[in-house]
């Protein structure tokens, strides 16, 4: 485990790790240990990544897998709004780097338009989860799981490098999702939204 000196905005700390079971494993792990807001998790492989409903399967290195842990300022109820912005923060940045029709999904699905087989795969995967840590500090915890370079796991998969015949540098895609999401997580603080 280390520390790393990319520059993104918003992040307090950042803790990269080649192969981890998850982020969110990890990231839960922290927050007990008095980490700060921004706090964010990123790994380069998952052996036991996590989606909804407890889903597991395995993200083979090349994609951006991470958890990023946020201290609300308001109560935190239901994470489904929070959730939708945080899938639609990654359907966005596919389109601003690289002209990719995407969508986010009810559920936190991140879907592309395959353009060869005239269809929507998955691409990727948002989740959030509201947690009290044992100093009674609550934390919310988005992970976010993008298909960059990585093999699809199944026909119903794509990533970036499938789409565009070439592969891409991952970090452009953690900075702008990054970026996109903290917008949307601000304009959220500000609503009445749960």
């Amino acid at each position: 485990m280390e520390e790393t000196t990319l520059s993104l905005p918003s992040v307090s700390r950042m803790v990269s790790v080649d192969v981890l079971d998850n982020t969110h494993a990890l990231a839960r792990d922290l927050a007990t240990q008095q980490c700060e807001h921004g706090t964010l998790v990123l790994a380069y492989e998952q052996t036991a990544a996590r989606g909804q409903n407890g889903r597991g399967w395995h993200a083979g290195r090349g994609g951006v897998y991470f958890t990023l842990l946020l201290q609300p300022e308001k109560e935190v109820r239901v994470t489904d709004g929070l959730c939708r912005r945080a899938a639609e923060a990654a359907a966005q940045a596919l389109q601003n780097l690289f002209h990719v029709k995407a969508k986010a999904k009810r559920g936190g699905d991140i879907q592309a338009w395959d353009g060869k087989n005239k269809s929507w795969k998955k691409i990727g995967v948002a989740r959030v989860e509201v947690f009290t840590s044992e100093d009674q500090k609550i934390w919310i915890e988005v992970g976010m799981d993008v298909n960059v370079n990585n093999r699809p796991e199944t026909a119903a998969d794509t990533s970036v490098k499938k789409l565009l015949g070439r592969e891409i540098d991952p970090e452009w895609v953690l900075q702008e999702t990054l970026e996109e999401f903290l917008m949307r997580y601000a304009q959220w603080r500000l609503s009445a939204e749960d």
